[in-house]
C-alpha cells in the first residue's frame, strides 16, 4: 500500500476586500510543510474552496510554485463544482502544473441522488479530462455536500477507471463507513478527515490524512497519520474546534498562534468567530495541548 502521509487542508487567508491574501497563504503553506506536513491541499472545505473561482486559484498555484513548493510531491487541490465543465477546468489547470493529486468533491447542488447518477458525473469528468486524468481522490463528506459515496460506488469507479481513482478521503466521521472502505478497498489510499479516527484507521490499513487540524498542530497529527500512533491531544483539540463553526475556528487559532488578526477573516457567507467564542476556543485549545 502506498503511504500518503499528512497533508494540511490549507486554510485560505483573505484581505480586507475579500481577496485571497496570497503572501500569507504561501507563508502558511511553507510553515505547514516545515512543521510536519508532507503536502498541502488547496481549496478544500477548510480552505473555503467552494467560494473561490478559477482565476484566483491559478494565481495561488503560480505563487506556490514560485515559492519553491514542489507540485508533484507537495501540492494537491480540491475540485469543487457542480457543473462538470467547471470541474474539468479546475482539474486541467492543476494537472497541467503536475500536481500530486486532485480531491474530487461530488456534485453538491442536487440532493438525494443515487449511485448511478454520481457515477455518471464522475465518469463524464474523467472522460473530459482525458488521458491526463490521474491521481484522483474521491471526497466523501455527506454532512456538507449532501451526496454520499458508497463503498460500492467507489468499487465501480476504480474498476472502470483503473489508475485514475487512487484513493478516498472519508470525512463522514462514521467509523463503520471508514472500516468498510478499509476492508473493501485496501488497494486504494484511504485518507481520514476526522483526526479522532486517524490512528485507528492507519493501523487498519489507512494511508494518511488530508487534515484541517494540520493547519494548527501538524506535528501532533503527524504520528497518527504516518505511524498510526494515537496522541492524547488530538481528541480534545478536535472536540474544541468542532464545538465552534469549524472553518472560522481553525482560522481563529491560526490568528492566535501567529499573533496576526488578519487570519481570522473569512469570505462571505461565513463569519469570523465572535470574540467571546474565540476566547472559549483558545482556553480549550490550550488545555488540549497540555493533555498527556
Amino acid at each position: 500500500m502506498t503511504r500518503f502521509g499528512l497533508s494540511a487542508a490549507l486554510s485560505t487567508p483573505f484581505d480586507v476586500k475579500g481577496d485571497i491574501d496570497v503572501p500569507r497563504m504561501v507563508a502558511h503553506a511553507q510553515w505547514c510543510l516545515t512543521n510536519g506536513c508532507d503536502s498541502i491541499t488547496l481549496f478544500g472545505t477548510t480552505g473555503e474552496g467552494a467560494s473561490i473561482g478559477l482565476s484566483a486559484r491559478a494565481r495561488v498555484f503560480e505563487a506556490m510554485l514560485s515559492a519553491g513548493i514542489k507540485p508533484r510531491t507537495q501540492l494537491l487541490t480540491s475540485i469543487v463544482a457542480s457543473g462538470v465543465e467547471d470541474a474539468v477546468e479546475q482539474a486541467r489547470v492543476a494537472l497541467d502544473l503536475d500536481f500530486r493529486g486532485l480531491l474530487l468533491t461530488p456534485p453538491f447542488y442536487f440532493r438525494a441522488v443515487d449511485d448511478e447518477g454520481v457515477f455518471r458525473w464522475f465518469a463524464d469528468l474523467f472522460a473530459r479530462v482525458g488521458p491526463k486524468a490521474r491521481d484522483m481522490f474521491a471526497y466523501h463528506l455527506p454532512s456538507v455536500v449532501g451526496v454520499s459515496l458508497s463503498p460500492t460506488l467507489i468499487g465501480r469507479l476504480k474498476r472502470e477507471f483503473p489508475g485514475v481513482l487512487v484513493g478516498v478521503k472519508d470525512s463522514s466521521s462514521t467509523w463503520a463507513h471508514t472500516a468498510a472502505l478499509l476492508e473493501q478497498h485496501a488497494d486504494l489510499m484511504i485518507l481520514v478527515g476526522d483526526e479522532r479516527d486517524l490512528a485507528r484507521a492507519v493501523r487498519g490499513g489507512g494511508s494518511g490524512a488530508i487534515s484541517g487540524i494540520g493547519n494548527i498542530a501538524p506535528a501532533i497529527v503527524r504520528r497518527a497519520a504516518c505511524d498510526g500512533i494515537d496522541d492524547p491531544r488530538i481528541k480534545p483539540i478536535v472536540d474544541a474546534v468542532c464545538r465552534q463553526p469549524v472553518l472560522p475556528a481553525i482560522k481563529a487559532i491560526i490568528a492566535h498562534q501567529t499573533n496576526d488578526t488578519a487570519w481570522a477573516r473569512t469570505r462571505a457567507p461565513l463569519h469570523a468567530l465572535a470574540p467571546a467564542a474565540a476566547s472559549v476556543l483558545f482556553n480549550e485549545y490550550a488545555a488540549a495541548l497540555a493533555v498527556g
